[in-house]
């Protein structure tokens, strides 16, 4: 927030901080227990569809904190995507129970894991960059 007067950086950062923690508790309670949340939203109780919504505002939050952190926007979305593609294969996992196709918790990990692998060859990149730019600098 370069440029930003400091109650203009205040602001934004309570607001995205207020705003990601809002998206993580109530992910999380969809999440942990999709009865309770769906009385509370007057819902119907579709388990594996709470706890997809849940993961998914899991996901949005955590993003949100992490612009708060990372300047690299490519790095905040692949890091926000590992975070939720991997907690919605793990519900494909969970509730196999309740239906779906057995393949998809393991396909969805693989999608997860190449993107765990771009996400660190592009931190990668960043860090050799700013090495060579601090070597021209000295």
């Amino acid at each position: 927030m370069d440029g930003h007067s400091r109650s203009a950086k205040l602001l934004v950062g309570s607001a995205t901080a207020v705003s990601a923690l809002t998206m993580l508790v109530f992910g999380a309670w969809m999440r942990i227990d999709p009865p309770s949340f769906a009385e509370f939203a007057q819902f119907p109780n579709h388990t594996h569809f709470l706890h997809d919504a849940g993961v998914f505002q899991i996901g949005i939050g955590l993003m949100m904190l992490s612009a708060l952190v990372w300047r690299d926007v490519l790095s905040i979305a692949l890091g926000g995507f590992i975070v939720t593609n991997t907690l919605h294969a793990i519900n494909h996992a969970t509730d196999l129970e309740l239906g779906g196709s057995p393949d998809t918790w393991w396909q969805l990990g693989l999608v997860s894991l190449l993107a765990l692998a771009g996400l660190v060859a592009h931190r990668r990149q960043l860090k050799a960059v700013r090495t060579r730019e601090s070597a021209r600098n000295v």
